[in-house]
């Protein structure tokens, strides 16, 4: 074995970018190549590496992004991509890789955060992250007639057409909510079209609104709002519900607005957080899982 390299943002070194994908294809099964060749990895994703030769073989992942919060902007940096070859694993990388994220990072953020995988529950809170609970929100839906019937175009990923629109929206996009959400965080939401909501992206003409969703027998999974304008939640959901509709599940934190009752139930997906200072990471709302890297 060579002596260990530390390289980060390197994605315009082909041979350190390959071995990164493999990595992740190998430790995730999450392929990049695509989502890269599209365009959609931005300077805001910046990967911090050891590297043996040519080959990747540990790395943590930063992105740089906004919270809004109660319609404050504040400076987010998540961790993600966490992961080392298993010729490698028991030597420490992933902790040396943290510590050089934190002291890059010093002062320079308001919160810092990552999502865990149960297998690594213990390994953040050395690093003085600290586990949060989230909320789920839910409504009950009772059908209404629209005035005019709904004008939905299915969205296809592998149309050039289609993914130029998707994307032009995820740049220029409002914040889903003013109460809780991300900016600058249309990377990652690129990755989870391309990869993840591929069937379930929809283009509302009547609101000119992008709606990411997946409707199930009497439920609706609503994963995303995109929109350039300040939108009517009740506008959109009469749009995508139809006379079937019972139940609909918010896949972020919606704005309390449009005379919705909401109901919550607590969930924990791994959510850890480190905030300096006296910051606080807000209660009671959940983190829209097309930011989570």
């Amino acid at each position: 074995m060579q002596e260990l390299i530390f390289m980060k943002n390197y994605k315009n070194n082909e041979a350190l970018r390959k071995s990164f994908f493999e990595l992740a294809v190998n430790t995730f099964e999450i392929n990049f190549e695509n989502w890269y060749q599209q365009g959609f990895w931005g300077e805001r994703y910046i990967p911090f590496s050891f590297v043996d030769g040519d080959q990747v073989i540990a790395n943590v992942s930063v992105n740089i992004l906004e919270f809004i919060i109660h319609g404050e902007k504040k400076k987010a940096i998540q961790i993600g991509t966490v992961m080392t070859h298993p010729d490698y694993r028991g030597k420490g990388l992933s902790a040396r890789l943290m510590n050089k994220v934190l002291e890059e990072y010093e002062n320079k953020y308001d919160y810092m955060y990552l999502f865990a995988n149960e297998s690594v529950l213990d390994f953040y809170p050395k690093f003085g992250f600290k586990p949060v609970e989230e909320h789920l929100f839910s409504m009950n839906y009772t059908a209404k007639k629209s005035p005019e019937p709904a004008n939905i175009q299915k969205l296809d990923v592998t149309n050039a057409e289609d993914l130029r629109l998707i994307h032009k929206f995820a740049s220029e996009r409002l914040p889903v909510s003013q109460h809780f959400a991300t900016n600058h965080a249309q990377s990652i939401f690129m990755f989870y079209c391309l990869n993840v909501f591929s069937d379930d992206i929809y283009y509302l003409e009547n609101e000119n609104v992008i709606v990411i969703y997946k409707k199930e027998k009497h439920n609706i999974d609503l994963f995303d709002l995109v929109s350039l304008n300040k939108i009517h939640m009740t506008d959109i959901l009469h749009q995508i519900a139809d006379e079937d509709t019972e139940k609909i599940t918010f896949h972020f934190t919606p704005d309390a607005t449009d005379h919705i009752v909401l109901k919550s139930t607590i969930t924990n997906d791994g959510l850890f957080v480190k905030t300096p200072g006296e910051n606080i990471y807000p209660v009671h709302v959940k983190y829209p899982i097309t930011s989570i890297a």
